[in-house]
């Protein structure tokens, strides 16, 4: 059996255990992140294995264990294969890479803007 980082099952029952304490704190706040999470879920042209193959690509974007750990178990119920998960994290991949791109642009002109070339 090969080693994992992390048990994401035990991970996704402590968070729900966690955010239950939130809800019994702040029980709008929850219903009010289930009604848009409710309200994101009704699409009439992607189906739920594309929504959480985007749901686990911005989960890397984001930097969201607890997103990778629920959304990756959805996306499983919803039938993406390993092959189709990899593929929309090479997506997020790109994504992350274009920005430091974009702002290495940013960096250059301030350079230059700095040094007068």
């Amino acid at each position: 059996m090969s080693q994992h980082m992390l048990n994401w099952s035990d991970y996704r029952k402590q968070l729900g255990a966690a955010l239950g304490g939130l809800n019994q704190v702040h029980p709008e706040l929850m219903k009010g992140f289930h009604a848009l999470d409710a309200g994101a879920a009704q699409t009439a042209t992607l189906d739920a294995k594309t929504r959480e193959l985007i749901a686990l690509a911005v989960a890397v974007t984001t930097r969201c264990d607890g997103c990778i750990a629920f959304h990756t178990e959805a996306a499983v119920k919803a039938g993406a294969t390993r092959q189709e998960i990899a593929e929309a994290l090479g997506v997020a991949i790109a994504l992350n890479a274009g920005p430091a791109l974009i702002y290495s642009a940013r960096v250059m002109d301030a350079f230059a803007q700095q040094t007068g070339g």
